[in-house]
């Protein structure tokens, strides 16, 4: 692997090394994408909405909505093609502190609490495979906490997949590009033969005898409580409401952003990119949630037996893509779909720990965070930046809260992502002279339906989930404060020095 030489002072080297072309780029957006959520958040979805229309208009909004916002990032990394990606974006529509709030809350929960749920998501699809990992480890006597299996071998996929990405930026990109297309393929392979072979009568029949009967399952300690009927505002709620599955699944499109001081002609490959990425990952979605409806009824029974009787709704464990495995395939179905999870979410992870550093590296580099992290190693990549996001994630795979921390910045990442594409309205008004190799689709109308809608999900989401949602936003107002403690802090440093 070639790599960039020490100065002659012995110095690491102080640049990126541009080595991501637009399938590297391209399998960087899509290996991000796809985890463990296609084959999981489908039931929770079903149970919201009810019916097979809306299970898959809300998929189909989700895709639109992705699309909209990658068409509308292509401007801005255009524009700005730096390492960092939104934060840059945010800081140079707004001020330091945005850009900051969104540092903040990505290097805190966004993108180290997806790291650490993606990496148990991993661990637990191995238990599959290899029960023996569903056990506990040891005791930490002054935690009280029991530490399993399952979360070591969390711990060290993340620490092996750093290690790989600090010996340089072409091993991570090797990894990228060979989990992405193996995932790619399979996921493929699943809605062909699903599509093809999989076909359920049965299900077909009652999918479609009450394909846009709306209703929300409300259950409780896996027990039907009730069953309400939607129309109107309820059902717009409800839909809003099921989106944060969605959403999740289809979020991380953005990383190829902050990885753009190693892209070649990142003008434009990242707005390429991110289109043949998204609209990629949409439509397989798409194409994945019509085999399930072939293959299982929408509607179902907690209480049934077999995966036909349980439906999409009441899926063992939510594992939709296990109950679609299992009609294809019968008994070994569960092990075949634990084996393509592991290959999605081992993928996905070396594409969110690649990226991920490279925000906290530009914020140091604006002196907002350690100095150390700002700083490339002999490999050229920011190797203190990646160890310190590798610790983060370790304690959230042990902490066992990072799965309500996401529930909680659904919001706020909502939040950023209104902002930033607000911020092509600013910048095209302050700045309109700036080179703008490729200008957002349908600009003013597009970027405007996004932050519309956008908008609305968001206020359907504090509406109906209160508690998870102003945590949400507390976990950003919090930031406010550490902002100017730290530049103040950072202040006083540099005057001591001087």
């Amino acid at each position: 692997m070639e790599t960039r030489p020490l100065s002659p002072g012995g110095t690491p080297p102080t640049e990126f090394k541009r080595e991501l072309r637009l399938l590297d780029s391209t399998m960087i957006v899509i290996g991000s994408m796809i985890g463990s959520g296609i084959f999981i958040v489908s039931a929770d979805i079903a149970r919201t909405v009810g019916s097979p229309g809306h299970l898959l208009l809300v998929w189909l909004i989700t895709g639109i909505v992705t699309v909209i916002g990658a068409l509308s990032y292509g401007e801005l990394a255009g524009m700005m093609p730096h390492a960092g990606g939104q934060y840059v974006y945010l800081r140079e529509a707004y001020n330091p502190l945005v850009g900051f709030l969104y540092g903040w809350t990505f290097f805190l929960v966004i993108q180290a609490g997806t790291i650490a749920a993606v990496a148990v998501a991993f661990a637990k699809f191995t238990a599959v495979v290899i029960p023996s990992i569903r056990q506990t480890a040891f005791t930490l006597p002054l935690l009280g906490l029991n530490v399993t299996n399952a979360q070591l071998l969390a711990i060290v996929s993340i620490l092996l997949l750093t290690f790989v990405n600090t010996r340089g930026i072409h091993g991570g990109k090797l990894v990228q590009d060979t989990f992405t297309l193996a995932k790619t393929a399979a996921l493929i392979g699943l809605i062909l033969l699903g599509i093809l072979i999989g076909q359920n009568p049965s299900a077909i029949a009652a999918n479609l005898a009450a394909f846009w009967n709306a209703t929300w399952t409300h259950v409780s300690d896996g027990i039907i409580v009730s069953v309400e009927q939607l129309s109107g505002l309820a059902l717009f709620a409800a839909i809003g409401a099921a989106m944060v599955g969605s959403l999740f699944s289809s979020d991380a499109w953005n990383n190829i952003t902050f990885t753009a001081g190693e892209v070649v002609n990142p003008k434009r490959t990242i707005p390429l990119s991110l289109v043949l990425g998204t609209g990629t990952v949409t439509f397989l979605y798409l194409l994945a949630n019509i085999a399930y409806i072939l293959m299982l009824p929408v509607a179902g029974s907690p209480a049934a037996q077999d995966v036909v009787g349980r439906g999409i709704q009441f899926a063992a464990d939510d594992r939709v893509g296990t109950a679609a495995a299992a009609v294809l395939f019968g008994e070994p179905g569960g092990v075949i779909m634990a084996l393509l999870i592991m290959v999605s979410t081992f993928g996905c992870n070396n594409g969110l720990i690649l990226a991920g550093a490279r925000v906290t590296y530009a914020m140091a580099k604006d002196g907002l965070f350690f100095r150390k992290t700002g700083m490339l190693n002999a490999k050229a990549v920011p190797g203190v930046a990646l160890w310190v996001q590798a610790v983060w994630a370790s304690l959230l795979c042990l902490s066992g809260t990072y799965g309500d921390l996401l529930d909680y910045v659904m919001v706020s990442v909502l939040i950023f992502y209104i902002l930033t594409v607000a911020g092509i309205f600013i910048l095209r008004t302050r700045k309109p002279e700036a080179e703008r190799p490729y200008k957002a689709w349908g600009y003013p109308a597009v970027p405007a339906i996004y932050i519309v809608v956008a908008a609305a999900i968001a206020l359907d989401l504090l509406v109906l989930k209160p508690t998870y949602t102003l945590t949400g936003v507390g976990i950003v107002v919090v930031g406010i404060p550490v902002f100017y403690i730290w530049t103040r802090f950072v202040r006083r440093m540099t005057q001591s020095a001087e």
